[in-house]
């Protein structure tokens, strides 16, 4: 699993902070991701058939072969969406398991699916009372698909969702139009899956915040990159006449998961969701009534975060040193935004509409005008 496409940095496009070595999520140790990506069929909408334009994206906190719980916070900006299992992440403040995510309307294969892999990795050690698996609540969030794809054929399947989480792994994560985010729509341009990461500096603890978004949402002249006003630049960029209005508003959707090395609790962890609201107001969204925004964050630190003991030796970093971790996650999600962006394609989906990317030399041209370009 590699990535090959271009970058928004390397475009020119400047951001603030530092970003760790691979500027993704996949930055924090043990962090893996995978996607199951599906792409099948052309012309007119056959619910069933096709056109197929979807998949699936798992995150795995500590990897395929530990899957002790790890604290974690979730937060909706706005509830126009899903994601599973969040009643319980915070009633306990921990994730067990993987994080997908996936279209609307196959929430629930990807839910059952997650279970029966767990249940196939039985021998893995889920909790430190013993070996063996008992139950789950997994933890799947969507965005929907259903521009360009025939959402409602039900095409994600079990055996897609094991491929995703067999095929996780370290290393640089592939963006754009990718897993979960195949098929998906962002400021009137082609978005998808995207990631980035900050280094906090050595005197603030030398954390790492990593960042991974599935990107649906936005009007086409609300995008703002690097300050400037991207969106209304380029607003008379090619857009399909008949669908005009699903470009103009912010009805979309985001998910955007937060991971960290850094030792925060729970409570912490949902005041780290929320500033990630703040990354995606830098790109213009304003959260519109119909769009799914959902957070969730969690810490790798603090390996015994689920043992069972009656009385468990925790580490928690201040709330006095937590703002640099603030900055980070704002910064981070701003720009896996933009690298979803710049990394997806142009695709025809469901009926030959089509959703052309954002034009990388145009952009180029607009960040110049307003002096935000790095030549």
């Amino acid at each position: 699993m590699r990535q090959t496409k271009p970058r928004a940095r390397d475009l020119g496009i400047p951001f603030d902070g530092v970003p760790a070595a691979l500027n993704a999520i996949t930055d924090i140790a043990g962090v893996e991701v995978g996607h199951t990506t599906l792409i099948s069929g052309e012309g007119n909408l056959e619910p069933g058939v096709g056109p197929v334009r979807t998949g699936v994206t798992a995150i795995l906190p500590r990897g395929k072969l530990c899957q002790l719980p790890v604290f974690a916070g979730w937060f909706s900006q706005n509830g126009n969406g899903e994601m599973t299992g969040t009643a319980w992440v915070e009633e306990s403040g921990l994730l067990d398991g993987p994080v997908m995510i996936t279209n609307t309307h196959s929430v629930g294969v990807v839910r059952d699916a997650v279970i029966a892999w767990r249940l196939e990795k039985n021998d893995v050690p889920v909790t430190t009372s013993g070996p063996g698996f008992w139950f789950s609540l997994p933890v799947v969030a969507e965005t929907a698909d259903l521009f360009l794809n025939d959402i409602n054929g039900f095409h994600v399947k079990p055996e897609h969702v094991f491929h995703a989480l067999e095929a996780a792994e370290g290393g640089a994560v592939p963006e754009g139009n990718v897993g979960g985010g195949t098929g998906m729509v962002s400021f009137g341009f082609k978005g998808g899956i995207g990631t980035s990461s900050r280094r906090v500096d050595e005197s603030n603890g030398g954390y790492t915040v990593g960042v991974l978004v599935q990107c649906n949402c936005g009007g086409r002249t609300q995008l703002r990159i690097a300050g400037a006003p991207v969106g209304i630049e380029l607003q008379d960029e090619i857009l399909p006449a008949r669908e005009m209005s699903s470009f103009t508003g912010d009805t979309g959707s985001i998910i955007i998961i937060i991971a960290t090395d850094a030792p925060l609790l729970a409570h912490q962890l949902k005041r780290l969701a929320r500033r990630a609201t703040m990354g995606l107001a830098r790109t213009g969204s304003v959260s519109g009534n119909y769009s799914g925004d959902l957070l969730l964050a969690f810490s790798t630190a603090n390996p015994d975060a689920g043992r069972p003991d009656a009385v468990v030796r925790l580490t928690m970093l201040s709330n006095n040193r937590i703002d640099p971790l603030f900055e980070a996650t704002v910064q981070a999600t701003e720009e896996a935004i933009i690298n979803s962006l710049i990394a997806a394609e142009t695709m025809i989906g469901i009926n030959d509409r089509r959703v052309i990317a954002l034009p990388h030399e145009k952009l180029r041209d607009v960040l110049r005008k307003y002096n935000r370009l790095i030549e």
